[in-house]
């Protein structure tokens, strides 16, 4: 393909918002551009990058088994209202009215996800247990009113994404094809040039039995996981385990409340009154499921929201300060789950790390006061004891007896058993070699598509451009003519590439050599090869890796040759 006609638009700089990266050469390589907040057109060589990453998606599906198929964007509200999600994310979806039928309600969305519409279309046809397992696959673009998209395709409002969903008898068979399609993962992160580690993770309001994300550490990465150095253990933030940081325990004494004016904070008893955060209890008041729930941890750590959801709740978020003080009779600051209750409060869950503790601080429940001396099992109100807390850096995981690491990823994929959240719901039953009915057995897997291919950007690119693994490179090889008398040597040497499936671009612009070479680099192709007086005089082209500060001269009947030994090695 010619420069010309491939509708290649480079930029030398990057537009203001374009905060990082891979987001910036996204945009100064002619990629995507930009057309409202979170929406973005994808161009010609983008759009060569995405296939080349859905055909390896394809590929790695059907040798796993999936079957592809193609589901409506537009979904009956009263469907989602059938399964068993849809206040936990109303919020995402954009509505979609029908202005033909006058009526001010809504009755369609454009789906953010296809897990309730495959579970539809699956109950209408599933009847034997004879028919089962099997596992439908899409690719397929997405809607999610995200409130703040950002990062060009990594966190966009509109988006491409791979999802699969599988069908079994049971749990035993429904963990087969979770480990088919986890394997599968596997191999397509590897295609495309991405190191992604799997990492235990948070079920979210997807639901199910358990899941895995597949992630790349990255600093510009809006998840943050946990990770052994060995990397035997990793987890999502939202899901990791580990041992605290060890308290001194005290004798259990008498409580007493000491006046602590002005001090509303963690820190400000900290620096004004001398106690360690350790020594703290940090007392959080939720809204959970309409009801009014109490968090107890300890003051040097955090409140984990997915550990707190899978306590039993549906749905949870911090009480404002008015609802605080009308529930509490007391501000922020001053707040514990003393005896007796509050009759407004309907339960007390407290961390682990708090069980059989004394000598703690927390809130007298009247404002600008404390207690110290406190003994939880004797002076707090606790219902349960759960794990709510964060994992922090250095810590020990209980299994591995590592320490941990922290680090900033980008979730890539989500692996996800889900049971029978949905196929209970929507009706998706089968009936077994006795008669007896039965909901099937579900998974889904996710990609995101779009995401990938920033992702990859991120991951492959160096101070001159995105430097393209040969398996997505949206063309193999970058052949440079730098003059214009020798426009017929460069033609047949595009041919014989072409002719032997070596994908090439030809940059046959009216443009300088400087020109021409700072956009080879930008756009990255793996290879370049420049057609000049000056190499054929030396004996033949000039040859480059993308990769390499090093060019070689290759003579021109040894091209095929040389080209297809070098593609090999830059993806080995």
């Amino acid at each position: 393909m010619k420069w010309n006609s491939a509708f290649i638009h480079t930029l030398r700089e990057a537009p203001a918002e374009a905060e990082i990266t891979s987001h910036q050469l996204l945009i100064r390589a002619g990629l995507a551009r930009k057309l409202t907040a979170g929406v973005y057109s994808l161009l010609p060589p983008g759009l060569r990058v995405l296939r080349n990453i859905e055909k390896i998606i394809r590929e790695e599906m059907n040798n796993a088994g999936a079957v592809e198929v193609l589901l409506p964007a537009l979904q009956p509200v009263e469907l989602w209202k059938r399964g068993p999600r849809y206040e936990a994310a109303r919020h995402v979806m954009y509505n979609a009215q029908s202005a033909s039928r006058r009526t001010t309600e809504v009755d369609t969305v454009l789906g953010p996800t296809h897990e309730e519409v495959i579970t539809e279309l699956v109950a209408g046809w599933l009847s034997s247990y004879r028919q089962l397992p099997f596992t439908l696959y899409q690719i397929q673009t997405k809607f999610r009113d995200e409130i703040r998209p950002r990062f060009g395709l990594m966190r966009g409002r509109e988006f491409i994404m791979k999802d699969a969903y599988s069908f079994d008898t049971n749990s035993e068979a429904a963990t087969r094809s979770y480990q088919a399609m986890y394997e599968a993962y596997e191999r397509i992160f590897r295609r495309m040039g991405i190191d992604a580690i799997p990492v235990e993770a948070d079920t979210g309001v997807m639901g199910g039995n358990f899941s895995h994300e597949f992630v790349v550490p990255c600093v510009v990465g809006e998840s943050e996981i946990a990770i052994t150095e060995d990397g035997s253990y990793a987890a999502a933030i939202e899901k990791a385990v580990s041992v605290p940081h060890p308290r001194q325990n005290t004798a259990a004494s008498a409580m007493g409340k000491f006046p602590t004016p002005g001090c509303v904070t963690i820190c400000d008893l900290e620096t004004h009154h001398g106690i360690p955060a350790k020594d703290q209890i940090k007392t959080l008041v939720y809204i959970a499921d309409g009801k009014n729930v109490i968090f107890l941890l300890r003051g040097d750590h955090e409140l984990n929201e997915a550990k707190a959801i899978a306590c039993g709740f549906r749905e949870l978020r911090p009480a404002g300060p008015e609802e605080i003080f009308n529930i509490m009779n007391c501000p922020i600051g001053s707040l514990g789950a003393l005896k007796p209750l509050s009759q407004n409060i309907s339960l007390v869950i407290a961390d682990n790390c708090l069980r059989d503790q004394n000598g703690m601080v927390t809130g007298a429940n009247i404002e600008g006061y404390h207690v110290r001396n406190v003994s939880v099992s004797r002076d707090l109100h606790v219902d349960e004891f759960r794990d709510l807390r964060k994992a922090l850096v250095g810590e020990i995981h209980p299994e591995t007896n590592q320490p941990l690491q922290i680090t900033r990823a980008i979730e890539l994929g989500h692996v996800f058993k889900l049971g029978t959240k949905y196929s209970e719901s929507l009706g998706a039953r089968f009936l077994d070699s006795q008669g007896r009915s039965h909901a099937a057995y579900m998974g889904c897997y996710g990609i995101g598509v779009t995401r990938c291919l920033q992702a990859i950007i991120e991951l492959h690119h160096d101070a001159e451009g995105i430097c393209w693994p040969v398996s997505v490179a949206p063309w193999q090889v970058s052949l440079l003519l730098f003059d214009e008398s020798l426009r017929e040597v460069a033609e047949n040497i595009e041919e014989q590439l072409e002719a032997h499936g070596i994908t090439v671009l030809l940059d046959d612009r009216p443009e300088r050599p400087g020109v021409k070479l700072k956009d080879a680099d930008l756009v990255g192709m793996p290879v370049r090869l420049t057609v000049g007086e000056k190499s054929l005089k030396a004996g033949g082209v000039e040859l480059k890796l993308r990769r390499s500060k090093n060019s070689i001269i290759v003579p021109i009947d040894q091209i095929l040759n040389a080209i297809s030994e070098m593609l090999s090695f830059s993806n080995a």
